[in-house]
């Protein structure tokens, strides 16, 4: 009998935001494949989960999916968890899911934690209808992308690090304009959560005054109809 994949997502900041379900399956499943597991092993700790743990991760996962996937078609259940969130949003877990996929392998998606959602609605902006980026592009086919984004009729959500956030806004002040109505969440679930909304231009000088700290989600009005 085959295996199965479940994918667990977990709490981008708060624990409390973990799941009776995600516990349960992970508890149940024979292996845990964890990002990195020095980090995933505190939430293992902290809710009592004896499970053992592997590293999947972006590095080793191209070397390590058919090995995985021999072991679920003999029969092992295995989770999937990334350190923040639900795995395969800009995170490792695609190459995973498509191999079970194409292998007619059971994969299951359990709902809950990711950090869109919650800065999309903080935002203000519209949330009807909108458009994930991920991470842009480091170097190759950035600017092309950001004026791709700047053209969109759908609300931008982008995920961006501490140490480029102030370059990314100050390309984007340049490519969608300065004036076009923006919202920045950092650190989600946590003790010093906070959202930032106003113009691009006024978080370029609300992040030039104060250091950009701890993870961000970047979102951005969309372009006015003409």
């Amino acid at each position: 009998m085959a295996g199965k994949l479940f994918v667990v997502p977990t709490p981008v900041g708060n624990l409390k935001d973990m799941t009776f379900r995600a516990v349960e399956v992970l508890q149940a499943v024979d292996l845990i494949l964890a990002e990195d597991t020095r980090v995933s092993s505190k939430l293992l700790q902290h809710f009592e989960i004896s499970t053992p743990l592997i590293s999947h991760h972006q590095h080793n996962e191209h070397q390590t999916v058919n090995g995985l996937v021999k072991r679920m078609q003999s029969g092992e259940t295995f989770a999937l968890i990334s350190d923040a969130g639900t795995p395969a949003i800009s995170d490792p877990g695609y190459l995973l899911v498509r191999a079970c996929v194409q292998e007619q392998i059971e994969v299951d998606c359990l709902p809950g934690a990711t950090a869109v959602i919650p800065a999309l609605v903080n935002s203000g902006l519209p949330c009807d209808r909108f458009i994930f980026e991920g991470f842009l592009p480091l170097k190759k086919g950035r600017q092309s992308r950001l004026e791709a984004l700047a053209q969109e009729d759908r609300t931008v959500v982008l995920y961006e690090s501490p140490h480029k956030l102030l370059k990314t806004l100050t390309q984007c002040v340049a490519i969608f304009g300065g004036d076009r109505p923006a919202s920045i969440s950092r650190e989600l679930s946590k003790k010093f959560e906070e959202t930032i909304r106003g113009s691009l231009y006024d978080l370029v000088g609300h992040f030039t005054e104060n250091e950009p700290k701890g993870e961000f989600v970047l979102v951005i009005a969309a372009a006015t109809k003409k």
